[in-house]
């Protein structure tokens, strides 16, 4: 089988995709929405072939330890607040995976890791707003692994390294989150603006490096909170972390840049290999 790519993509803010949320007279917002919304839609047609399943890290679940979802029909967790009704009438049934769940915890030990799984857990929009634009029809086997507690970005480059096996198995990584999250100065373009384009450009070139070395692509990724206006994009790195998780999965390969853009005009960007 041919070895399945691994993407990060911007999951955007709450259900953007599918409710209108009052954003529509924002400047600029309806070309915003329909260029995210046609990236996602194109992540369809990274892998050459069907994957057998998708694996998504989510900036929108942390455990102590990495902990898989198991729960063969997974529910929706409507993890967002003060939406229009229909945002919580949502659906996306993609049927999850207890035996891949299995295979990503013994591929963790083996790294060294603890592990735990979760059989209640449902999908949350990290993972079912993205993936209903990519698979509309919910036809695609799906489970989500938990971010590390501590957020602690050696430990996210090392998790993934120990996922990377899957790809040669038909799975697909998938990290879903944004290369800039600052909710509070989101809205506040004045400020907003400088920042993002700032860390965006700081991160297009750690992404262009190649992966191994002290000035490599995942070393300098481990230094994020370094670069220019990295905790004023990120205060808190959840939502960054995912890529760090895939970095880890490509190994050696190249993270090129798949898309740039803005949401709300706030720079953001997305990374996938060939």
């Amino acid at each position: 089988m041919m070895r399945m790519p691994v993407a990060f993509a911007p999951h955007g803010g709450g259900p953007w995709a599918f409710v209108k949320l009052g954003w529509e007279d924002q400047p600029g917002y309806k070309a915003e929405h329909e260029s995210l919304f046609r990236y996602l839609e194109s992540v369809a047609q990274l892998p050459k072939t069907a994957p057998k399943a998708v694996l998504v890290i989510s900036g929108h679940w942390e455990e102590y330890v990495p902990t898989v979802q198991t729960n063969p029909n997974p529910p929706l967790l409507y993890d967002y607040f003060g939406f229009p009704p229909e945002a919580y009438q949502i659906q996306w049934p993609a049927p999850g995976s207890p035996a891949l769940a299995t295979r990503v915890r013994t591929l963790l030990a083996d790294a060294g890791f603890g592990t735990a799984e979760d059989a209640e857990r449902g999908f949350d929009h990290g993972t079912f707003i993205p993936l209903k634009v990519i698979w509309p029809n919910a036809e695609i086997t799906t489970i989500q692994l938990s971010l590390v507690g501590g957020l602690d970005p050696q430990t996210h480059l090392r998790l993934g390294r120990a996922l990377a096996p899957l790809r040669d198995e038909g799975v697909f990584i998938v990290g879903s989150g944004m290369s800039y999250h600052n909710l509070r100065e989101m809205f506040d373009r004045e400020r907003a603006i400088p920042v993002a384009e700032a860390f965006d450009a700081w991160l297009r070139e750690a992404m262009a490096k190649p992966a191994a070395g002290e000035d490599g692509r995942d070393a300098t990724l481990a230094r994020w909170s370094e670069a220019p206006g990295a905790k004023r994009a990120h205060p808190r790195e959840e939502h960054l972390i995912p890529l760090l998780v895939i970095a880890g999965a490509a190994g050696e390969d190249a993270l090129d840049l798949a898309w740039s853009g803005t949401f709300l005009g706030v720079r953001i960007s997305a990374f996938a290999t060939a």
